[in-house]
């Protein structure tokens, strides 16, 4: 029987689905053509699974929550629920959860101030059952009329309604002004009056400074790179390695010529590289780039990727191992004998791809997050590209070269040696999803020295198994320590001790990307590292203009890898440093921040859609789209006050001098417009 992993991949897309498997949901009107219409909301608990109520108490599961944005009409009361929701003590929370089962209606009564009136409902909650909790909800936009109306004469209804729409306005945008696009919020958008110029789109001023697609082809770059050295890494992982002797030398058996067998060989690499990108590509066809952005920095989505990683990391040490039905397999051994010519080396591609899932699973699935965070939507197919390419160019380079076998090592003790190193590696990964939802959430569970702490145990025993000094139940006893062992355990320790003077506030340039900022140290000799004045762009705003000072915007994120190598390889410069502290007003905007506003804000986007700001991320997120047409971090972009840009916007990249003369150019011009 063939045993192998569940593709992680696949388990992405099993937890996406979840939450529409949890609670299935309607949402009608009804006597809309009544003086007393209500919004019917029928909820569907699938069994096993409970929808916790709008009243679930603090420190708990996360209570329901509706929405409604109505025009021509108002809302009568609270939704009313047709019967109660069951009380029962969680020993976990340790509270009294109060939740639904079966189905649940939920009706919001309605009364109309106009003829026609219309209602946008949006529902968010969270359903669990004995293995996890998933986000549950849903939108839908309702129309009705109610020809019977007698509320007002028809003038007084107008002038209400155009009061009604001025109101809205408010929180929304100026939709009458051509020279707009689109709306731009005009108010109200962090508690406090701000300048409605502020937003205003400044695109086109930002093109006379700079060029856009190279950040993008950058990015790509960085993806295929990073693809291709994850398939290098796949490469020596029992799963693959073995395979490479075992299917060359089939397919040299298989055919009379050598010429035949090279071609064979080579189609069959091409396959894998081709099932690979049709991978990467669905799943940016399914989610959408910007869906996958979200998702990376999910709270649920980290926090599962997290267990899953540790999972993995237990398995890979030889705790235990996860199989899938050994049907799979075998349909696909079928399909490769059933089946002739190209078809048939397709399938046993295909085979290769399954089986080998065991230990590329977690590089995929890692891999693919990398992709989605670039907010790019080619990134996950370039990504798989570079590792699929990988993986299947020793085949072809085997094939057309047979006496390279001989010079390979042979699989054995060494292969769960490899193993057992990735699972070490998988462990210290795992962190780092957690502590983007730690992050994101400001549960502060995982401080920067907490991060660095664990890191250092990692590394430390890493070097202790190398040595031979700990073993774990697949390993064979090390009698004698080779040089290679040798050399790597001394890397390890190194990489433990290096470590060290992060616990009191050294910068830690190498592992910046993968954690916590400096800031989130409770304790820090270290003063060389750049703050942020304030977190918001108004006051930000305001700031500049009482100091008389350019503003830096920092569009940066909690789950945003290059924001952290930026961060710690460019402005730790001494003089970069004193001129952002001396010269500017450094605000930084966090996109993934989950911290909700003080009231939801209503905005169009360019293509029209209409959606609700409910977080500071969302509200900095479109910030950045609207105003600057960009959507990928880091962006660092220096405007005056009035917020017009004086410099092009700066992204990812390691370059000292060039961020100074960003830097000088941002005050040159600045001097020029005073």
């Amino acid at each position: 029987m063939k045993r192998f992993f569940l593709s992680l991949s696949l388990i992405i897309v099993a937890v996406c689905a979840l939450a529409a498997d949890a609670v299935n949901w309607s949402i009608a009107l009804q006597d809309e053509a009544t003086d007393h219409p209500s919004v019917k909301i029928t909820a569907t608990v699938n069994p096993g699974y409970h929808l916790y109520s709008v009243d679930n108490p603090a420190g708990g599961s996360m209570p329901l929550k509706f929405y409604f944005d109505v025009k021509g009409c108002k809302a009568v009361g609270t939704p009313q629920a047709n019967k109660k929701y069951t009380t029962e003590f969680d020993d976990i929370f340790e509270v009294d959860q109060h939740f639904y089962e079966g189905t649940v209606v939920f009706t919001q009564k309605l009364q109309p101030t106009a003829k026609d009136y219309s209602v946008n409902v949006e529902i968010q909650g969270q359903a669990c059952n004995d293995t996890g909790c998933v986000q549950v909800g849903d939108a839908k936009m309702l129309k009705g009329s109610f020809p019977g109306f007698k509320g007002a004469d028809d003038e007084k209804a107008e002038v209400k309604e155009e009061n009604e729409e001025v109101a809205a306005l408010v929180e929304m945008t100026d939709s009458l002004q051509a020279a707009e696009p689109f709306m731009t919020p005009e108010a109200n958008l962090s508690g406090t009056e701000a300048n409605k110029s502020w937003w205003d789109n400044v695109e086109a001023e930002l093109r006379v400074f700079e060029d856009a697609p190279e950040q993008q082809n950058r990015s790509l770059w960085y993806i295929f790179i990073a693809g291709f050295l994850g398939g290098l890494i796949a490469l020596v992982t029992p799963c693959v390695w073995p395979m490479i002797p075992m299917t060359v030398s089939f397919f040299l058996k298989q055919n009379k010529s050598r010429a035949k067998s090279v071609g064979t060989a080579a189609i069959y690499g091409g396959s894998i590289i081709v099932i690979y990108v049709v991978l990467g590509l669905a799943v940016t066809i399914i989610f959408g780039a910007s869906a996958l952005n979200e998702l990376a920095t999910s709270a649920l989505f980290n926090i599962i990727f997290f267990l899953l990683l540790v999972v993995f990391a237990i398995s890979f040490m030889g705790g235990f191992e996860l199989t899938l039905p050994s049907s799979w397999t075998n349909k696909m051994d079928s399909k490769v004998d059933a089946t002739t010519g190209l078809l048939s080396v397709f399938f046993m591609a295909f085979t290769l791809v399954l089986v080998s899932f065991s230990c590329t699973g977690p590089i995929i699935g890692t891999l693919l997050v990398e992709a989605a965070a670039t907010s790019n939507f080619v990134s996950p197919a370039v990504g798989m590209f570079g590792f699929s390419l990988a993986l299947a160019l020793p085949f072809t380079l085997f094939a057309m070269f047979p006496t390279m076998l001989k010079a390979m090592p042979k699989s054995g003790g060494w292969m769960n040696t490899v193993k057992v190193v990735l699972g070490f590696l998988e462990l210290a990964l795992a962190l780092k999803f957690l502590s983007v939802a730690d992050l994101a959430y400001g549960w502060r569970i995982l401080d920067r020295e907490v991060f660095v702490s664990l890191w250092i145990v990692i590394f430390f025993l890493l070097g202790v198994y190398l040595l031979g000094k700990l073993r774990f139940p697949h390993d064979d006893e090390v009698e004698k320590c080779g040089v290679g062992r040798f050399m790597l355990a001394c890397i390890s320790f190194a990489f433990a001790v290096y470590m060290l003077p992060g616990l009191w506030g050294a910068p830690l340039k190498s592992i910046s990307a993968f954690s916590p900022p400096i800031s989130t140290q409770d304790f820090s000799l270290y003063e060389g590292d750049v703050h942020a004045e304030v977190d918001d762009f108004e006051e930000g705003m305001r700031l500049a203009q009482q100091l008389n000072k350019p503003v830096l915007l920092d569009f940066s994120g909690y789950g945003c890898v290059n924001c952290r190598k930026m961060e710690a390889a460019v402005w730790t410069d001494p003089d970069v440093k004193s001129t952002i502290d001396n010269d500017y007003i450094l605000v930084t905007l966090m996109v993934d921040e989950k911290r909700e506003l003080p009231e939801p804000i209503k905005i169009t986007e360019k293509d029209g859609t209409v959606r609700t700001l409910r977080t500071y991320g969302d509200k900095w997120s479109y910030l950045q789209r609207s105003k600057f047409g960009a959507n990928a971090q880091p962006f660092h972009v220096i405007v005056d006050q009035n917020a017009r840009p004086l410099a092009p916007a700066f992204v990812y990249k390691e370059d000292i001098p060039g961020y100074k003369a960003f830097l000088q150019m941002g005050k040159d011009n600045y001097q020029k417009g005073k």
